[in-house]
């Protein structure tokens, strides 16, 4: 019976070109993702029976849930805020951030003596379930798109939750970290079924992007 192509969903942007370069090290390239002025959407390595496609963060888990993907490679934020139904297995250790609680000073208090307070952020699942189940404090949450650090110096929040990297635009806009909620970084997420019917595909390439990781 002839061996079916395992699709693996990346992340579109800096986290697909880091994931890329894991897999080129692990034998696994694919050079047709390498030309920028490429339209196609799939990318296929026809030695190992591999398909690579890249979509947005968010959609990753959705496609591997669902079987589209094998395999995905996003980030925690989005497996925490999307709640799939998937196998994570792999830190991947890049990307790494935190997930933050961030104000003015002054909001620090209302944070230590669980007041309500207006919480603004782009991931209202992670919100909600460190509040209410970690922390217990009631809050509305209000979910935002853009510039989540422009809430609270408008006065239409409180406090936000949002990823946090270098901290430098908090500093600039008079915000800082005010607790923090979980590290982040690149994962490797697996589609149960896929992980019952391609098992030792699937193990040997997670024991190889593992070992890629660790040197």
């Amino acid at each position: 019976m002839e061996e079916r192509y395992l699709t693996i969903a990346l992340g579109k942007g800096r986290l697909a070109k880091h994931a890329m370069k894991l897999f080129t090290e692990i034998g696994m390239p694919c050079t047709e993702m390498e030309d920028p002025d490429t339209r196609k959407l799939i990318f296929v390595n026809e030695e190992k029976k591999v398909r690579f496609f890249l979509a947005k963060g968010p959609d990753v888990p959705t496609y591997v849930e669902y079987g589209a993907a094998d395999i995905g490679i996003v980030g925690e934020d989005t497996i925490l805020e999307e709640g799939r139904n998937i196998y994570e297995v792999l830190d991947l250790g890049f990307g790494k951030c935190r997930m933050c609680i961030c104000g003015p000073k002054s909001s620090e208090d209302l944070l230590k003596h669980r007041e309500m307070i207006r919480v603004a952020t782009k991931y209202p699942k992670i919100a909600r379930d460190y509040f209410y189940n970690v922390k217990h404090q009631t809050v509305e949450i209000i979910k935002l798109n853009g510039s989540i650090e422009l809430a609270p110096i408008v006065g239409l929040s409180e406090v936000i939750c949002d990823i946090v990297e270098t901290g430098t635009t908090l500093k600039e806009n008079g915000l800082e970290v005010l607790e923090t909620v979980c590290p982040l970084s690149a994962r490797v997420v697996v589609n149960q079924v896929s992980m019952k019917m391609e098992n030792k595909r699937i193990t040997e390439i997670i024991r190889d992007l593992r070992e890629a990781v660790k040197e």
